[in-house]
């Protein structure tokens, strides 16, 4: 597998995983929804905001168009709960086509940036790409945790699971 499939699958897993996971967030009532549930951005909702903020609104600009938005990480982007599900799968919904748009040298290049710091920034592109996505998991990761600490099932959010579903329609 050559770098654009492989981050051609991460985009389609983020996207998958994303959907799976608000689909289980739907279920709280908002009393939990908001709560400090002891996540990092405290409330399932500030962590679903992060996503928003780093993952659409900080770093798919940067890849998108070279731009460097000026938003801290906790910004709060959408405070409308069904408005930031909308937003969260439509940014996802962006990235297969992105990141199919790139020719192959385009993974082994520089991604050049100015940091939430304002701090010039340079860096592997492939590399700063697998963390936009691992970032991703890492806080649905939380959320999933959450759930299960307020009672609620956890989704099955594994990429083996989004695997397995794509071989079964195929």
């Amino acid at each position: 597998m050559n770098a654009g499939q492989y981050f051609a699958t991460m985009a389609r897993y983020n996207l998958w995983a994303t959907r799976r996971l608000c689909e289980h967030v739907d279920a709280l009532s908002d009393d939990d929804y908001r709560r400090d549930a002891g996540l990092f951005f405290k409330s399932v909702h500030g962590t679903l905001g992060h996503l928003l903020a780093a993952e659409h609104g900080l770093w798919f600009p940067r890849f998108a168009q070279g731009m460097s938005p000026t938003l801290r990480l906790d910004d709060e982007l959408e405070p409308d709960r069904a408005r930031l599900r909308e937003r969260l799968i439509d940014g996802a919904a962006r990235w297969p086509a992105l990141i199919e748009s790139w020719p192959a040298q385009r993974f082994d290049g520089v991604l050049a940036y100015t940091s939430t710091q304002g701090v010039a920034m340079a860096l592997p592109f492939a590399a700063t790409l697998a963390h936009v996505f691992n970032h991703g998991t890492h806080h649905r990761g939380q959320i999933s945790a959450a759930l299960t600490g307020m009672g609620q099932p956890c989704p099955e959010i594994d990429m083996v699971w989004m695997l397995q579903a794509e071989s079964r329609a195929s």
